[in-house]
Order: structure tokens, then sequence, then C-alpha cells
């Protein structure tokens, strides 16, 4: 059972908050075995070539040497949360991510640049850095002739959430993301609940946390996605995604909002002033499959694992669905 949740879901007192950004989850590979991987082949009915029935197409791209704020503008014209970094012929060079973009705007290393080279004024690191600096510069990837199996196991192995498919010239002619491949994966019941796969553990941020703290727990836990719970009430009253941030800087709503050009402005700005305040659910008891369908109904990467009497006791993502499916 899921709902779209006006009435806040309180956190159970057993769910596990981290707050804390000092230290790292462990993501992406609790589930694989270490005797043996997974028959892949068997998880889906493929031939050779029908991974570009899964793609999404065509590719969006940019080339390394664009600015940062085209990337950002990008991702938030498309709603995507990544794009895949093409030379001057068009060839695949790498990958660029909302995640990145995040890390470098306060939430981890990247952020050096900003305070180094642009003495942090957030407008220059942004119009005057390039992709280049902050992209994924050896990206996984599949050819276009490659099976759904294959790319699943190379998503999974590796933990990405971007996969760019191309040709053997190397021009990117597709990507796919973990929604894609859960969507196409979810045509039954896989037999797995949720309980058994979520994160028990909630890394949230509170209403009252300021920009810098989200950017950083998102970098440092890799979650695209973070609930945003009140501090006096301990209820969640919205989330704040990757894709919510790319909208705040990529409509420009954030220079509407600025007095300087310091990034320490931006990195002051509440959680709860660019969050969303849809909340979507899942109960515990539920199939993976059917928390899949709402991910895809909802167009989210997560939803909030309730109790049966609506409390808050983890969290599900994509990459755990899929997880869930590759090992089934």
């Amino acid at each position: 059972m899921s709902r779209e949740v006006r009435a806040r879901p309180r956190v159970s007192p057993s769910a596990r908050l981290v707050t804390s950004v000092t230290a790292r989850r462990s993501e992406g590979y609790r589930y694989l075995r270490a005797d043996a991987e997974p028959n892949w082949s068997q998880r889906v009915r493929e031939k050779e070539g029908e991974i570009m029935q899964v793609a999404s197409r065509p590719a969006i791209t940019i080339t390394a040497t664009s600015s940062i704020m085209s990337a950002v503008e990008s991702m938030y014209r498309n709603r995507i949360r990544g794009l895949v970094v093409v030379d001057s012929r068009g060839v695949l060079r790498g990958t660029v991510t909302a995640t990145d973009v995040i890390n470098y705007l306060g939430g981890g290393y990247l952020y050096n640049i900003v305070q180094e080279r642009h003495k942090g004024d957030f407008y220059a690191a942004l119009d005057n850095e390039s992709v280049e600096s902050i992209m994924n510069p050896t990206p996984v990837y599949v050819l276009n002739t490659a099976k759904v199996s294959e790319a699943l196991r190379v998503m999974v192995l590796n933990g990405v959430g971007l996969l760019p498919v191309v040709d053997k010239g190397g021009a990117p002619q597709g990507v796919v993301t973990e929604h894609d491949m859960v969507r196409y994966l979810l045509n039954r019941e896989v037999g797995v609940k949720v309980a058994d796969i979520m994160t028990s553990s909630l890394v949230v941020a509170y209403a009252d946390d300021s920009l810098r703290r989200v950017f950083q727990l998102m970098s440092i836990y890799g979650f695209r996605r973070l609930p945003i719970i009140s501090r006096e009430e301990g209820t969640i009253t919205g989330v704040v995604s990757a894709v919510d941030i790319m909208r705040f800087i990529g409509s420009h709503e954030v220079f509407n909002r600025m007095t300087s050009r310091s990034v320490e402005e931006v990195l002051s700005i509440r959680a709860s002033e660019i969050m969303s305040k849809d909340v979507y659910t899942v109960e515990e008891t539920a199939d993976v499959g059917e928390a899949a369908s709402l991910m895809n109904k909802h167009n989210t990467n997560s939803l909030i694992v309730v109790d049966s009497a609506g409390e808050a006791k983890g969290i599900i993502t994509e990459r755990d669905v899929l997880l869930a499916l590759a090992l089934r």
C-alpha cells in the first residue's frame, strides 16, 4: 500500500536516524554474495542488442569544455540527473551528474576548486569552470549491441546509475539509468518484501539545516534524495532531491535570492526552502515489485518505508530494487 503523504509521517522510534557527515555508508554491494555472482542472463528475456529498447534516447550530451552552469541548465531543462560528456568529434569522454555538481558546490572534495580558484564566488564557479573539472573521465559503458543482462551486470557491479550506450566508434546512442532498468524489468511480483532490502538507517536533514549540510550528506552517503524532518515534531515534512537542487540553480531561482556573489550565502539557505512537500511511502510488508511500480508512477527514485501504523522505518531506492531484481 502507498499514499502521497499530506499528514507528515512520524519517524518510528526504532528507526536509526543518520545526520552526521563524518561516517560513510557502505552503498551498493550489501546484497552481493562472496561465493558467486548471480546468473545475470536468467534475470531477463532478451536478445542481442536489446539494450536499445531499454535506453533513453537520444543521449543528452555536453562537451567537456562547456561551463558547469550549462550542464546544470541542461539537467534542469531535460529533467534528468546526468549528462554524457563528449569531445569535439562527439565521442564519449565521460559523464557528469547532479551528484558531481553537489560535490563541487559544497558537498565534497571538489569544493576546494570553488574556494581556491574562484575565491568563493558562486557566479564564477558556475560560469568560468568547465565540466571537465568535475566529470567522471573514466565512465563504464556498454555497446549498443549489448544484452540487457550485460548492462544490468555492469550497473550493479560498478554501482552506477547512469550508463552510456555507445556504438563501435564511441558515439553515444543513448543512456540507461536505474529508472530505465527497473521499469523494464518489473512486469511481475518479485517475491521479496520491502523490509528485507530497505535501508533501515534513515539519512536525513532537518528542516532548519543548511544546504551545506544537505550537500555534504548527499555526497558522503551517495543518496540523491534526503527526507527532511521537523526537529520539533519528528515528522517527515518533505524531501530534497538532486533534481530539486538542479532546478533551484538551473532555473536561476537561486540568483533571485542572492544579495552577494558568495557561495556561502547559497549554502546558508535552509533545506525547507527548496524541498518538495510530496512524500511517497510504501509499507514494509509490500512486495519489492509494488515498490518499483510506485516509484515509476510517482517518478521518484526512492520511497519512505512505513510500518502498519504509518511510522517511517527506513527507505528503499531504485538501486535497492535493481539489486533485488538482479539477485532474485
